[in-house]
């Protein structure tokens, strides 16, 4: 039986803020796999390793968790005011598919650098020393994200002295823009509150009726106060991640919540979207123990949020979820809100499992709707290898 051999495609691993991914640029891909569908998921996931039953992807380029089962697909772009097209795909660990209808803003502190890097941006717009400012088209979900990128000596500066707590290490600063945010979500009608209250009663079989912020702000997020679930908003992984209980009362939330923000039209749907909504639990600051030993004292930060991704409680905060955070947090009458204090705010640092994080968000109403103008915060990113990642034929 004759077997066929693997097949190499350019590719960079790249970590961004606190997440990791493989990223392609769209011409290097397989035909077949430069158009969206089944040859492109399936590729995707087996370049990760998924679907794995034992949940480990030892057979691929993912970590495991869901801020390392991620693929970018990076190419020019055609629309005007814009020089890349940005498309994430979330991979993923145990069953078959990819998820592509939200955007990982850690990752896209890693866009810039890497079309800069891979000649996908006019060489005229790029300097040898200063910032580059790269306008991204993220098509996921349709908005602009603008990278300012370090440049030094005509290279991308990777290496800097910016700490993010949730990497080990320190880096050169991305900041980032996210600009009117409000995810244009299917079925959402582009409200950034779609139930239209800021405020909803969610009702959820075996918790309860809970209250809840359902946004569309970087990414759909249904936020919950952490007393209201019997937290205190000051937990760690282990703490929510091995309680099986918690976990399926987590996905419950997320299903109802989903339902009611239209992004689902029927519960059984929430099984192939993982990636969105995203659930989150709030709480007044008070002490504790970050993962890493590190204290965060109450009176450094506005308020406690912790998240989940892809079923797990997350290591510090998606990128998109801080976005959804800072526009919350930016509205009076949000739970976001009221857990930071109330009052109008421009800007919020908010502590996470790993330490604590600061976003800043313009919110404004119009025509009676409230709006985001942009979202502000900072990640950094840098190359961890690159070369050609090795994939076997399909059939």
């Amino acid at each position: 039986m004759a077997h066929l051999p693997q097949i190499k495609i350019p590719a960079t691993y790249m970590r961004g803020g606190t997440s990791k991914g493989v990223f392609f640029r769209l011409q290097d891909l397989p035909e077949a796999a430069q158009r969206p569908g089944a040859a492109r998921d399936a590729l995707l996931m087996r370049v990760i390793g998924s679907p794995d039953p034992y949940g480990k992807q030892i057979d691929g380029m993912g970590g495991a968790t869901s801020s390392t089962s991620k693929t970018v697909i990076i190419s020019r772009s055609s629309r005007p005011g814009h020089d890349v097209d940005y498309l994430f795909g979330q991979v993923s660990i145990d069953k078959a598919f990819v998820d592509w209808s939200g955007n990982c803003g850690n990752l896209s502190a890693a866009v810039g650098p890497f079309a800069i890097s891979a000649g996908l941006v006019d060489a005229g717009r790029v300097p040898r020393d200063g910032v580059a400012i790269v306008r991204i088209w993220q098509a996921n979900i349709g908005k602009t994200i603008i990278a300012h990128v370090p440049m030094s000596d005509g290279a991308v500066q990777e290496t800097g002295d910016f700490e993010l707590d949730g990497v080990t290490f320190p880096a050169a600063e991305v900041p980032l823009e996210f600009m009117d945010p409000a995810a244009d979500e299917e079925g959402a009608g582009g409200a950034m509150f779609p139930t239209g209250n800021l405020v909803d009663d969610l009702e959820v079989p075996g918790v309860g009726t809970l209250k809840a912020t359902m946004i569309n702000a970087g990414i759909p997020t249904i936020f919950v106060a952490a007393e209201a679930i019997g937290y205190k908003g000051t937990e760690l992984q282990d703490a929510i991640n091995s309680d099986a209980k918690a976990l399926a009362m987590f996905e419950t939330i997320r299903a109802h919540g989903a339902l009611r923000m239209g992004l689902i039209k029927h519960l059984d749907e929430i099984a192939t979207r993982q990636h969105t909504p995203k659930v989150a639990f709030v709480a007044k600051p008070v002490d504790y123990v970050a993962s890493s030993g590190k204290p965060v004292r109450a009176g450094d930060v506005d308020l406690l949020v912790r998240a989940m991704s892809m079923g797990k409680l997350h290591h510090a905060m998606m990128g998109t979820a801080a976005v959804a955070i800072g526009a919350a947090a930016a509205i009076a009458g949000t739970l976001v809100n009221q857990a930071a204090g109330g009052g109008e705010r421009e800007s919020v640092r908010f502590g996470h499992p790993s330490g604590t994080l600061r976003v800043g968000a313009q919110a404004s109403r119009k025509d009676g709707e409230w709006v985001v103008t942009k979202a502000i915060m900072s990640r950094s990113a840098r190359v961890l290898m690159e070369g050609w990642v090795r994939v076997p034929q399909q059939g």
